[in-house]
């Protein structure tokens, strides 16, 4: 009788997922839990390799993964991991991009927690808005102009959502006043 092998994948989800992953979401066979399987892997060739680069966009990609899973807590920790590894690669326009896509799952969360638990759903939309002011101060220094304005209205989006339309809408001023500045306001680009 051949012996069965272990699947990687959930030994992976055992040793590197946060507590308020529900594991059993990614026991299911289809796109998602491949998809799972190959971040996990790509997270472990980084891991061995150790550089900041690498084991950020490892770390976003499960998280992206865990977003397949309808898993935002989990994608939000796996983001935690992706910023601390981004700040130490010296990438700002990594870190905007890590930090939209936090900002994202912190909303994410809140909407997936409902009225469940409104104290954890408030925590949830603070950390959000938080994440989406920090995208909007790091903008200022990305690599182009271009990438500024869309990182602008990603955070925007999230205050948005966040129910901070005043702030959403000043956001999205300074996005528009900058694609103006590059020709796509009026169609020119």
């Amino acid at each position: 009788m051949p012996m069965l092998q272990p699947d990687p994948t959930l030994a992976y989800t055992q040793a590197h997922t946060p507590a308020t992953f529900d594991g059993a979401t990614a026991m299911f066979d289809g796109p998602a839990r491949d998809a799972l399987r190959l971040a996990a892997a790509t997270l472990d060739i980084a891991e061995q390799r150790g550089r900041p680069l690498e084991m950020s966009s490892a770390h976003a990609l499960l998280a992206r993964c865990y977003r397949l899973l309808d898993a935002p807590a989990a994608a939000e920790d796996s983001l935690r991991h992706a910023l601390r590894w981004a700040r130490g690669s010296g990438s700002v326009d990594l870190q905007v991009d890590v930090l939209c896509d936090l900002a994202d799952a912190a909303c994410a969360v809140a909407v997936q927690l409902g009225d469940d638990d409104l104290a954890a759903r408030h925590s949830a939309r603070e950390r959000a808005r938080d994440v989406a002011f920090e995208v909007s101060t790091l903008a200022r220094s990305v690599a182009d102009t271009h990438w500024e304005a869309k990182a602008l209205l990603r955070a925007s989006d999230v205050l948005n959502r966040c129910g901070d339309h005043d702030d959403a809408a000043w956001l999205q001023g300074r996005a528009l006043v900058l694609m103006a500045g590059m020709g796509v306001a009026d169609g020119s680009a």
